[in-house]
This record gives C-alpha cells, structure tokens and sequence, in this order.
C-alpha cells in the first residue's frame, strides 16, 4: 500500500505495528474477510431457526384449521409426520446453531483473534484503513482520515 494510514481509533488502533510487511496486513485481512463471512453465514443460520420455528408453529392453525374443515386424517398426518420434526437426524434447529457455534465458530473467532495478536498486535482491519488511506482525497472534508 502506498502510505501508512494516520492514527485512529483509541491508541492508533489502525496503524501497522513497526517490522509488519505488506503480505502479513494482506493475510491478516484475508482471514479476517474470512471470519466476516462466517458471520454472515452464522446470520443465515439464525434466520433458519427462526424462520423453521415460526413454521413450525404457524402447523398448529394449520392443523387446527384442517380439523374443522372436517379433514381429521390430513390433520394427524401433518400433526404426526411434520409437527415438531427434527431438520436434521435427532436435532431441532437450536441444536444445529449450537453446534456450528461450539464446532466452527467459536474457534474460527479464537484463531482469528490469535493470529492478529502474534501478528499485528491484535489490530483490526488494517488492511482496510491502509486502503482507506491510500484513495481518499486528503482535504476533502468527507475524505477524513478520522471521525
């Protein structure tokens, strides 16, 4: 990148630590983009519980609405074979957002955060604030290197 970004943030928290070359601040900033897609990902995930309990839920007066319409047998069957089913093999969907989080999330944010300490002394997106600096129009009021 061409200039070093100017401070900000509470103690500089976007300046390159001394010694930290230019592919280190890209592989950082890789991995972090890759642990900002997991988040995403995760959102999804939440979305999919939500979206299936209310589902699940909305089966009740479908149910309901089935029996007084004199349908008794679609009734039970729906009650019987889809009313409170697993999504997957013996899990809710509760089940599956806890296990993406104890199994890939909390440690992709573990390593993540590990690696930015050993490397770039735990600053965040310094990729980003190099760039920031690199394309904005210095002078330009809203080209600011700071809030």
């Amino acid at each position: 990148m061409a200039e070093k970004p100017e401070a900000s943030g509470p103690g500089g928290g976007h300046v390159r630590p001394p010694g930290v070359g230019d592919t280190t601040v890209e592989a950082v900033g890789a991995l972090t983009e890759a642990l900002e897609t997991v988040e995403r990902a995760r959102g999804h995930l939440y979305t999919f519980h939500q979206l299936t309990g209310h589902a699940d839920l909305s089966l009740d007066r479908a149910v309901e609405l089935l029996r007084m319409a004199g349908h008794a047998g679609q009734a039970d069957r729906v009650q019987r074979e889809i009313l409170g089913r697993n999504v997957v093999p013996g899990c809710w969907t509760y089940q599956v957002v806890e296990a993406y989080d104890a199994t890939y999330y909390r440690p992709f944010l573990e390593v993540e955060a590990g690696v930015r300490q050993e490397l770039v002394a735990g600053r965040r997106h310094l990729y980003e604030a190099e760039m920031k600096e690199a394309r904005r129009t210095r002078g330009h009021p809203d080209h600011t290197a700071r809030p």
